[in-house]
């Protein structure tokens, strides 16, 4: 009865043994899936990042001559009303 005891205490053991690497396994591929998601995710941040700060160059300039087009049209001396 001890011999039957401890072989199942043994396959018990072993049984765990293989739960506990096949979960840290797991864990292992969810951190690389994670850090592989993070560092596309920071590419596609990069290159948002680029084409915001050329709109914004872009619609700056806009900006400027849109006020030189208004003070061009602009009646300072009141004829127009």
């Amino acid at each position: 009865m001890r011999a039957v005891a401890v072989i199942a205490g043994c396959l018990l053991l072993a049984g765990g043994t293989v739960l506990v690497v096949a979960a840290d396994q797991q864990r292992v591929h969810a951190l690389d899936d994670a850090r592989a998601a993070v560092a596309e995710t920071r590419q596609l941040l990069e290159a948002k990042k680029d084409t915001n700060h050329r709109l914004a160059e872009t619609l700056t300039a806009l900006r400027s001559q849109i006020a030189d087009q208004d003070h061009r049209l602009s009646d300072p001396t009141g004829l127009l009303r």
